[in-house]
């Protein structure tokens, strides 16, 4: 069952309405590896003591095949636009996709 949705992630990866090239930098350096990753900014919902505030939020989908260890401080470049992978990234059930929270470099 799990070869069934690997194929099915690998083909949401090759959709090109979906998925988008970038490259990956472990640490933040070197010239960077290509892979495909899955772009998400869902608004997070923050409580501030009695106030609550929206605050957006990027999300970087990468495969586990493509990046195997994703760590704070590495970054991906998407279009020329830089962001620097922040906490600690988090694996499907599978261990197929990690999802990663990313800020965009000013």
């Amino acid at each position: 069952m799990q070869a069934a949705f690997a194929a099915a992630i690998d083909a949401i990866f090759r959709d090109g309405n979906i998925a988008e090239d970038a490259l990956w930098r472990a640490g933040g350096l070197g010239g960077g590896q290509a892979v495909r990753i899955v772009r998400k900014s869902p608004d997070e919902l923050v409580a501030f003591g009695a106030s609550r505030a929206v605050m957006p939020t990027v999300l970087i989908d990468v495969r586990a095949s493509e990046v195997a260890s994703p760590a704070a401080r590495d970054t991906a470049e998407i279009d020329g636009e830089l962001f620097d992978i922040i906490g600690t990234p988090v694996r499907d059930s599978l261990g197929l996709v990690w999802t990663c929270e990313a800020s965009a470099r000013s």
